[in-house]
């Protein structure tokens, strides 16, 4: 995915010169909040004052009330409620997404970098490959035609998002195996997995952190686009794009129905997306003061 390699350059590199590294911690403190707002919700969808799923026609397209706090949908269903609910994909989706494209890249990366030679060979060629082709469009075509949902909609976004962390890695591994801590480590008589697990992976964690959050962000974005496009997710379901998607005809109504997922979402891919940038920054600061 090409726009999430170029994204990094832009999204930590132009912002740290324009904001420096003293970003007003209120920001951050918001961000944090919105976060574990989100969680809290995902964790105790027990709060919402409604079923989701529970339809009562007799109610349908209400505006806000005490009753209602968000309104109703043209089916009568608490607009609050399947909020709550959706959380739970809009959050757990792009979190699976980033975690495991983390993970294997850092496997990747890692076995391409350290190791050299005909495995680095390998494993560069086929990331290139991938790496030139859109996610969000595979998935598209892949869960449109075959009508797969959410698990087979991860699985092709994960691969196609992971040749950009794999190469982040590995250009990090490999200008890191030059250095003169690691050539003394191997002078000491350590094998190479210690040396991997005792120095070139703790070294990772402020890269990999930042790219988390940075592929967490992407994916809110593109696990929503294929809810809005009715993919991935099964009609009715409490989701923050299906709900975008079915109530687009409800904005003069009771635009609730739609704004309210949609502010949701803006907010939880920002909030990740200026922790990341946060997470650099201070990194960044650190290792200039050494």
């Amino acid at each position: 995915m090409t726009s999430l390699d170029a994204s990094i350059g832009e999204t930590f590199g132009d912002r740290k010169r324009q904001w420096g590294y003293s970003r007003p911690p209120v920001i951050v403190v918001l961000a944090t909040l919105v976060l574990i707002t989100v969680v809290v919700l995902v964790a105790f969808p027990g709060v919402a004052p409604y079923d989701a799923s529970y339809i009562n026609p007799g109610d349908a397209l209400q505006g806000p009330s005490s009753r209602h706090l968000l309104g109703t949908d043209q089916l009568g269903r608490d607009i609050l409620s399947r909020v709550i609910f959706g959380a739970r994909t809009a959050f757990l989706a792009p979190l699976a997404l980033a975690g495991i494209t983390i993970l294997l890249g850092l496997v990747l990366g890692l076995l391409a970098g350290f190791a050299g030679g005909w495995v680095d060979s390998v494993i560069s060629r086929i990331v290139d490959v991938l790496y030139s082709i859109p996610a969000l469009m595979v998935a598209i075509i892949v869960v449109g035609v075959t009508g797969g949902g959410l698990v087979l909609a991860l699985l092709v976004l994960i691969v196609f998002n992971l040749p950009t962390n794999v190469r982040l890695i590995r250009a990090s591994v490999l200008e890191r195996v030059r250095l003169p801590y690691i050539e003394a480590a191997r002078t000491t008589g350590l094998s190479n997995a210690e040396i991997l697990v005792n120095q070139l992976i703790p070294a990772l964690v402020p890269l990999l952190v930042t790219t988390f959050f940075l592929q967490f962000t992407y994916g809110i974005v593109e696990v929503s686009s294929l809810s809005f496009l009715g993919l991935g997710v099964p009609p009715g379901s409490p989701d923050w794009g299906r709900m975008m998607f079915e109530n687009r005809a409800l904005l003069s109504s009771n635009m609730w129905a739609t704004a309210a997922p949609g502010i949701l979402l803006v907010l939880l891919a920002v909030s990740a997306n200026v922790i990341g940038d946060w997470v650099f920054a201070r990194h960044e600061s650190e290792v200039r003061e050494r």
